[in-house]
């Protein structure tokens, strides 16, 4: 179940150079995907149910406290989109990254230096990390303490409007990696630093292991 198939290679594939145009749709196109994982996921928390509890009983009947059938339909839709999800964020990287080549080669974009991909992220922090758990997603990943979050997946300054932007792209990403691009201070000096994070299931609570809380006024920064 591809639900962004056509319109991607019509729009990206078929094309030798990529659009903003075309890119924007494709950003379309991912958030249309998380709002059904997002949908089906309800499904599976009024059942009071994940991905991976069994749905027979010890004596190998299906479950009477859960809709068996809704459940597993959910769960197939689940894995279906996160599939979809995936593939789409590799060709809206693509895309951007192609985009960024012409731009360096000024085919019908105005010429720009060559800089760091990173120095193209926004440095606007949307969020501050205050607590990683050790040995969770997030601290495998790399994530500290004081982390200014200005990139999570495809949520920026430009988009984000509160926790919950960051909390569908999770939802949205079980056992996907997330690009996630955070300010740290180093020796007294802003760095902007390039992580992997990949929300799954693990011993402690939640998918990521970590606390995030909006930024404060003072955590603004000087760059």
């Amino acid at each position: 179940m591809l639900l962004y198939e056509q319109n991607s290679k019509m729009e990206c594939g078929s094309q030798e150079n990529v659009t903003r145009e075309s890119l924007l749709k494709l950003q379309e196109e991912k958030e249309k995907i998380e709002n059904e994982i997002l949908r089906y996921n309800e499904i599976l928390k009024s059942n009071n149910i994940g991905m991976k509890e069994p749905l027979v009983d010890s004596d190998g009947y299906p479950r009477s406290d859960v809709d068996v059938y809704q459940v597993r339909t959910a769960r197939h839709k689940i894995i279906c989109l996160q599939n979809d999800h995936k593939a789409l964020m590799l060709k809206i990287e693509e895309g951007l990254h192609n985009l960024h080549a012409q731009q360096r080669e000024g085919i019908g974009l105005p010429m720009e230096p060559v800089n760091n991909p990173l120095d193209e992220v926004k440095s606007v922090p949307i969020v501050r990390v205050n607590l990683v758990t050790p040995n969770s997603p997030a601290s495998v990943a790399g994530v500290q303490e004081d982390d200014l979050i200005v990139q999570f997946g495809s949520v920026n300054s430009d988009n984000f409007r509160s926790l919950h932007d960051i909390g569908n792209v999770v939802k949205a990403s079980v056992d996907t990696p997330v690009e996630v691009i955070v300010l740290r201070t180093m020796y007294g000096t802003v760095k902007k630093v390039k992580l992997t994070l990949t929300p799954r299931v693990w011993d402690g609570q939640g998918l990521l292991g970590c606390n995030i809380i909006p930024i404060a006024p003072s955590d603004s920064v000087e760059r």
